[in-house]
């Protein structure tokens, strides 16, 4: 009867090391699927910025400084290693110089009436937007991730099978990424919104 009773126990223990090891693998792959995701918006950011350059050069050509600076943020951007930890840096590089590049419209009412630039420009926002949609989706997954893998007894199984916790991406700190807190102690609610590295030119984020 005894050795029964271990053998259940053990058969419990093997049922319960398979499932959890195929959940940290199924939530792994779901960060990684997530990633690919912002990795091929900002590879079409990267598509749209020489044609934005080009079109600016045409009406700005002696802003050189600013002209040189968006494709260098771009160059490196491009050579950096693709993962969370390299390209949020170099995105907020690519950030700062594209503002500067729009900031040149202004300057330049014939560029800022140019519709080349103007639809240039819209699809610059509209991939800006669908890289901080995949943004959102991707860090909700490494979150999930995370915590299956710092969690016990979750853990022992991560540990020994070489599941590491995943960067999170666009954001400075983590436990920003945890749930909004609402507070209902004014007339009105107020929203503690996280704290994010900058992704967007137009800051559409803050719409969304």
């Amino acid at each position: 009867m005894m050795l029964w009773a271990v053998l259940i126990v053990l058969a419990l223990i093997a049922f319960w090391m398979i499932g959890t090891y195929n959940q940290l693998v199924k939530m792994r792959q779901n960060v990684r699927e997530s990633w690919a995701a912002i990795d091929t918006e900002l590879r079409r950011r990267y598509d749209l910025i020489p044609n934005l350059v080009e079109t600016v050069k045409g009406y700005a050509s002696h802003e050189h400084d600013t002209l040189e600076d968006v494709i260098k943020a771009r160059n490196s951007a491009i050579s950096s290693a693709a993962t969370p930890e390299a390209q949020a840096g170099a995105q907020n590089l690519i950030t700062g110089a594209l503002g500067k590049l729009m900031a040149l419209s202004e300057a330049y009412p014939q560029l800022k009436a140019n519709e080349n630039f103007n639809q240039l420009q819209q699809e610059l926002t509209d991939t800006e937007t669908r890289i901080s949609q995949a943004r959102r989706f991707y860090n909700a997954n490494v979150r999930e991730f995370n915590s299956m893998t710092e969690t016990f007894p979750t853990v022992l199984i991560a540990n020994s099978f070489g599941f590491k916790p995943q960067a999170y991406f666009g954001i400075e700190d983590p436990a920003a990424f945890e749930p909004v807190a609402v507070k209902f102690n004014s007339s009105q609610p107020q929203q503690e919104a996280p704290q994010t590295l900058k992704l967007n030119v137009e800051e559409k984020e803050k719409s969304h």
